[in-house]
């Protein structure tokens, strides 16, 4: 029987509506029980191995333009469908286990996905440590033995499809040469070696917490909580200073009829922010459950990111410009929107801060850190998932990594745990450098003061118009005729 592409097409849109719309139930807290099982066996036959075979070769078949992207971003989306499900038997057992298992350091349990808040709001190193200690313990013996079984499952299918390798496979499907990507990020750290220590030791030293060196990972999560800073970023703000930035650019949060704002408390909410698209443009979803503290509001600004570009997409694209390709792109609008929150300017207007520069600092080593951490991830995952990848000598590698880019003896029990489906970490880091342009460009066209700017609203809102029909390469060089440099994501920290 003949592969019906249009017939595909519309399956994979009402999937990716029912899949979004069950996921924000879930998290929003309208709904206690998520059931994802039931919506892809609904939608089986995406997935299936002659499904996604018949994409390759129609995909392989066509040159540039809009129908081979389209059938590329369909590629991706199956082949995903395809080792999510033959994996889902051990994603299941993990999400089980994560859910159900307990850490206790000596002084009481805690529920093992909770361990990195623990740490986040504990005073006491000790105890910090104890936590970080027992959840490897389980991660080692319990979780461990699964991921490592879902990994070589996702190899072997890269391997069934042609590919050489799981990292072969994820360069084609997400179009980004990552061996060129390692070398970019290869040469940040190096350029931001100098700058690394004395910047983040200042604010380790503020923050009470040792200086790098000492410091163990299990302080991250206390230093990145930022728990002197919270005065600056009440909870009854949050929502206020980000429907005013939007005023600023122009745009009426309340009028956007395809955007619900959810606020509503509910005990089985998601303490995170997060932005759900079952329809894009047509119905995109904003829930927030405001806490405050400096975390809350660069969540809240991400996600707020992630909104607007849905919400402003084209409604005439095809659907796999609306809701697939490249997602380098839509990270990067939702790390244009975060960096507000450790701009001078915005921080004096929206939240009358006479003295930003505690949290403008904060954010800058925040920033460097993730930058360095990612950067070390990218290169981790391309060996772990090369052609010649030695699985046991995988932890070690981690490990090496990981301490050598965050100065921070890294311990390598989440060498499996610590991976991103697909290379995601490619568009993240892609994503922190693209921002900087887009930065650079409304600051040059508007002002620092480009927040309170209809203009810029307006040119933002012509950009994100355009959705992921073009990857991060192919926009920028069409909006700005630049193309991605991490130099200069380097000069901005």
């Amino acid at each position: 029987m003949a592969f019906d592409l249009d017939r595909y097409r519309d399956r994979a849109e009402r999937f990716g509506e029912e899949l979004s719309r069950e996921y924000y139930l879930h998290l929003a807290g309208q709904k206690l029980e998520l059931e994802i099982e039931r919506i892809y066996n609904s939608y089986a036959d995406l997935f299936a191995r002659d499904s996604v075979m018949a994409l390759r070769e129609l995909a392989a078949s066509e040159g540039d333009g809009d129908r081979g992207r389209r059938l590329s971003y369909l590629l991706h989306f199956g082949f995903d469908g395809l080792v999510g499900l033959e994996t889902r038997a051990e994603a299941a057992e993990l999400a089980g286990l994560e859910a159900s298992l307990e850490v206790d350091a000596g002084d009481g349990a805690v529920p093992y996905r909770a361990v990195v808040i623990a740490q986040a709001n504990e005073v006491d190193a000790g105890r910090r440590a104890a936590l970080e200690e027992a959840r490897n313990a389980i991660l080692e013996e319990r979780l461990n033995p699964i991921y490592r079984t879902a990994l070589e499952r996702g190899h072997d299918i890269c391997r069934q499809f042609g590919w050489t390798s799981y990292a072969a496979a994820y360069s084609e499907l997400r179009g980004i040469d990552l061996e060129r990507l390692r070398g970019q990020t290869a040469r940040f750290l190096e350029d931001t070696d100098e700058v690394y220590s004395p910047l983040v030791d200042g604010q380790l030293e503020r923050a009470g917490l040792p200086a790098l060196g000492a410091l163990r990972r299990s302080d991250l999560p206390r230093f990145f909580r930022a728990a002197e800073l919270d005065e600056l970023f009440p909870a009854n703000r949050l929502v206020e200073s980000f429907k005013s930035t939007l005023k600023g650019l122009g745009i009426d949060l309340a009028s956007q009829s395809n955007v619900h704002l959810d606020t509503e408390s509910r005990p089985t909410k998601s303490p995170r922010a997060f932005c759900s698209t079952p329809r894009v443009p047509d119905e995109i979803y904003l829930v927030i459950a405001p806490t405050g503290g400096r975390d809350d509001y660069g969540s809240l600004f991400h996600e707020g990111g992630h909104t607007e570009h849905y919400a402003n997409t084209a409604a005439g694209l095809d659907f796999e410009f609306r809701q697939l390709g490249d997602n380098s792109v839509t990270e990067s609008f939702a790390f244009l929107m975060e960096h507000l929150v450790s701009e001078p300017e915005w921080l004096r207007e929206r939240l009358a801060i006479s003295d930003p520069g505690p949290a403008v600092e904060h954010s800058r080593a925040f920033r460097l850190v993730m930058l360095r951490r990612y950067s070390a991830k990218l290169a981790y995952e391309l060996d772990l998932h090369g052609l010649s990848a030695d699985l046991a000598g995988m932890p070690g590698r981690y490990s090496e990594l990981l301490s050598a880019a965050v100065r921070v003896p890294w311990p390598s029990t989440s060498w499996l745990a610590d991976v991103d489906d697909g290379f995601y970490a490619a568009c993240y880091l892609r994503a922190w450098a693209l921002e900087t342009h887009w930065r650079a460009a409304l600051e040059e066209r508007f002002g620092e003061r480009w927040f309170a700017s209809a203009e810029a609203g307006e040119w933002l809102r012509s950009l994100w118009g355009r959705g992921q029909r073009l990857n991060a390469d192919e926009l920028l060089a069409e909006m700005l005729g630049e193309e991605l440099d991490f130099a200069r994501l380097a000069r901005s920290v």
